[in-house]
């Protein structure tokens, strides 16, 4: 290889290099009131847009049609590798419980080895509210966020149609997250 070639595949490969070691963490830990702010982004822009009918699975073969729900639904699309998901899930947990019988919340999955990561979290995480659906083809993330940002949860109407989507970690445990759902909801 001349010299010059070698310069030129220098900065390709140097791409993936670290300068430091590893004494401190690549980024900063966020601490007291900015470690419990949400980070999620929530709009209203794709309102009016249909459940999807997609069928997800549980761990045992039970399936779920997602177009044919009856009733409002919050849709979260997770994964066991997300921090941020991994964080709402107990939440998510608890927001069901304080909902039922007016929300239905779906948890979806998007790992690829879905029940042997899945299955495990669930019990470690002592989810009561929650049933641990699978999307391990991530048909889902396809088609609400095809660069794969998670966690995304979508407000549905009984009607099945869109109402606000939330894109990143969010207080779902929270007094506010409860009401912005039942608001959102009665609003018309």
């Amino acid at each position: 290889m001349s010299r010059s070639s070698l310069i030129l595949a220098l900065p390709f490969l140097l791409l993936a290099g670290c300068d430091r070691a590893a004494e401190a963490p690549a980024q900063p830990v966020a601490q007291g009131e900015a470690a419990k702010s949400p980070t999620g982004l929530m709009t209203r822009q794709f309102a009016g847009t249909p459940i999807p009918a997609i069928t997800v699975a549980d761990p045992a073969g039970k399936s779920l049609d997602l177009g044919a729900q009856d009733g409002p639904v919050l849709l979260n699309l997770w994964a066991t590798w997300c921090a941020p998901c991994v964080k709402e899930m107990p939440q998510l947990d608890a927001l069901a419980a304080e909902l039922d019988g007016e929300v239905r919340v779906i948890t979806v999955s998007q790992d690829l080895r879905g029940a042997e990561v899945v299955t495990p979290f669930f019990a470690r995480a002592g989810l009561k509210q929650l049933e641990p659906w699978l999307d391990p083809e991530t048909a889902l993330s396809a088609q609400f966020t095809p660069e794969g940002a998670l966690p995304l949860t979508i407000l549905f109407d009984a009607s099945g149609k869109e109402v606000l989507r939330v894109a990143g970690g969010y207080e779902w445990d929270s007094p506010e997250a409860a009401a912005l759902i039942r608001e959102s909801l009665t609003a018309k």
